[in-house]
């Protein structure tokens, strides 16, 4: 280890607080100093180059140090990095906002900008909530969920998330939802409970942080009727699903549905800045319109809304997805990564092979404590980086790996669970 590693582990150790991670074994267990990546590869400190299995945390989306994303930061920088959103307006943003509407299925025309996926979750429900309560449905405050939901960490978000671990120890904190165990239990409590719905909240086609659980066909279209029927807003969150990770640019295309908020972050700007969309519908914004004395503003922002850095990021990322068709070569990659996880199957352990266009989750058996790490941290001798979600072993990689990389994937995670479950 060099001196300058030394000192960075030491004021990692000394200073950091990381998230998502117990720190009582967290210097056991092999932490990455990340200095540098090339396309799909992280560099260590130490040397050592591991491919990105999970782009991550799921948000890089082609590569690490593209030209064409670099350049478009680099350009924009030598205009104005930020300016306030708040009663004004960029460029980028602008131009940003009407690609996001040319892209998105009817009706949605709407964007409103924010840094993160729990700020756009945050932002629909609010959206739902106060229209609502200022256009005669007062009686419309309450949000139904799908169990084992993440939607993020903010307090909102956290109320219609589902998954224990992560929420129940900020109950008292939480407003009160109604939780759907299954999806079919949320359409029939879609019309139980109709007339006193905000929205319907999910995570459309996959629940990626309950251990990569997918839907039946066909659900994303039930519960956009059953919203129907209920009359209530549906909000789709496709903070991990969006952006061509499914096999379309939104995962509610690949059924034809459009919800009333679209939730958008990670892969937006391929990964390189924060920021975060929620789209709505002209019925929506409509809904807050009225002389500034009625109060019918909705009075939610952030400092950092449609920063121009992000938006040129994004632009640049949405070009190269278009010129590279490259969200049209998805369906094809996930068919190829399917074949090589299906000789997981029959390995010791395995107990369920979940997967969705490019994400895919391996579940082990309850087995040692913290066997997922366990089997990540041996896949990293094999040259990839991983993080699961418990014992289920995440796959997320970028939308342009190639088929020798995903090789290279399933090969490390194959070694892993040999040399951990035997």
């Amino acid at each position: 280890m060099t001196e300058d590693l030394k000192q960075l582990t030491a004021w990692d150790r000394a200073h950091v607080w990381h998230p998502f991670t117990p720190h009582s074994v967290y210097g056991d267990e092999d932490p990455l100093m990340i200095v540098a990546a090339e396309r799909h590869t992280l560099i260590n400190a130490d040397g050592r180059r591991l491919l990105d299995g999970v782009s991550s945390l799921w948000c890089n989306l082609i590569g690490h140090r593209r030209p064409e994303i670099d350049a478009a930061v680099k350009a924009q920088l030598d205009k104005v990095a930020h300016s306030t959103f708040l009663g004004n307006a960029s460029a980028p943003a602008v131009r940003l906002a009407r690609r996001l509407v040319e892209l998105a299925p009817e009706p949605l025309s709407r964007v409103f900008f924010s840094d993160n996926g729990s700020t756009a979750v945050e932002a629909a429900l609010k959206m739902a909530f106060q229209y609502h309560q200022q256009n005669g449905a007062e009686e419309r405050g309450v949000f139904l969920t799908l169990g084992n939901a993440y939607h993020g960490d903010t307090i909102g978000s956290v109320s219609v998330g589902g998954i224990a671990l992560f929420h129940q120890v900020y109950g008292k904190l939480l407003f009160d939802t109604i939780t759907a165990p299954t999806p079919d239990d949320l359409i029939a409590l879609a019309a139980e409970h109709g007339d006193r719905l905000a929205a319907i909240v999910i995570e459309p086609g996959l629940q990626g942080a309950a251990g990569m659980l997918t839907q039946p066909a066909g659900f994303l279209r039930r519960v956009r009727e059953a919203a129907d029927r209920a009359g209530t807003f549906l909000i789709f969150d496709e903070v991990a699903v969006g952006m061509g990770r499914t096999g379309a640019m939104f995962c509610c295309q690949t059924e034809g549905v459009a919800p009333d908020f679209l939730c958008l972050a990670k892969g937006l700007t391929g990964g390189y800045v924060p920021l975060a969309a929620t789209l709505t519908t002209e019925r929506v914004f409509e809904g807050f319109l009225g002389p500034p004395e009625a109060g019918r503003t909705f009075f939610h922002g952030h400092t950092y809304t449609g920063n121009q850095l992000g938006a040129a990021a994004a632009l640049a990322t949405l070009d190269v997805l278009e010129r590279e068709q490259i969200v049209e070569q998805v369906p094809g990659k996930a068919r190829l990564l399917a074949s090589k996880l299906a000789r997981l199957r029959a390995r010791p352990g395995v107990v369920d092979i979940r997967q969705l266009g490019l994400m895919a989750g391996v579940e082990l058996a309850p087995g040692p404590a913290r066997t997922g790490v366990k089997v990540c941290l041996a896949a990293r001798k094999h040259g990839v980086f991983l993080r699961p979600l418990g014992d289920v072993i995440v796959l997320v990689p970028p939308l342009t790996i190639t088929e020798s990389e995903l090789e290279t994937l399933v090969h490390a995670i194959d070694c892993g669970i040999r040399e951990v479950l035997g």
